[in-house]
This record gives structure tokens, C-alpha cells and sequence, in this order.
């Protein structure tokens, strides 16, 4: 049986312009393609101000990618770079909310990013 490509669960697209780093997220943020979004966004915080999540097209996050997001805030508030979330969808919003992390978060308006 020939093997079939699976797609990927999860897609990230960045977009860069003047310190900050839009990071678009697709797909579901669960275990075992965490470490490629915090590879990704960890190479960004040495050259932005401000990063990003869109979470717009985020269908599910489960435990590994919601303790991903928080080593993400970690190491961006260590280096003195602002993580925002935008586009929280409701299933995010709702497991934010439940662990109590929505109100450490800077969230922005729906479908409002602002590039420098």
C-alpha cells in the first residue's frame, strides 16, 4: 500500500515590517507540532519588538499548545518583547479563560493587526 501524504496539522505563515513579526497560525497547535511553532517565533525574538499570534485560523489547541504559548510569553517577556494574541477563536478563548491565562495575554481586536 503506497504511503499518502498527511497534511500538517499545523501551517505558519510570518510576515515582518519594522520590529514587529506577524506570526499566522492554521490548523490545530496540539502535541507533537508545538516545538515547530516555538522554533519558529524563538527566531524571531532576537529582531522584533512585538510579535504576533493570529490565531485566526486556529481550529484547536490542546495542553502542549497552550504550555507552548506560555513558554512563548516567557521568553519573549524575558528579551523584553510584547506577545500579543489576536483573532482568539472561541475553543481557544474558552481554554484561555478556563485556566485563567486570557487576562496575562495582550489580546487585540478581531481581525485588527497593526503593522508599524
Amino acid at each position: 500500500m503506497p504511503e499518502q501524504a498527511t497534511p500538517s496539522l499545523l501551517n505558519i505563515d510570518i510576515e515582518q515590517a519594522d520590529g514587529t513579526a506577524v506570526v499566522r497560525c492554521t490548523g490545530k497547535l496540539v502535541s507533537g507540532v508545538c516545538d515547530v511553532l516555538y522554533t519558529e517565533v524563538s527566531r524571531l525574538i532576537p529582531l522584533s519588538k512585538r510579535i504576533v499570534l493570529d490565531l485566526t485560523d486556529l481550529k484547536l489547541m490542546d495542553s502542549m499548545g497552550l504550555g507552548t504559548i506560555v513558554r512563548l510569553y516567557v521568553s519573549t517577556k524575558a528579551a523584553g518583547v510584547e506577545l500579543q494574541l489576536v483573532n482568539i477563536g472561541k475553543r481557544v478563548r474558552e481554554l484561555l479563560g478556563m485556566t485563567g491565562l486570557l487576562s496575562v495575554f495582550t489580546t487585540c481586536g478581531e481581525h485588527t493587526i497593526r503593522m508599524p
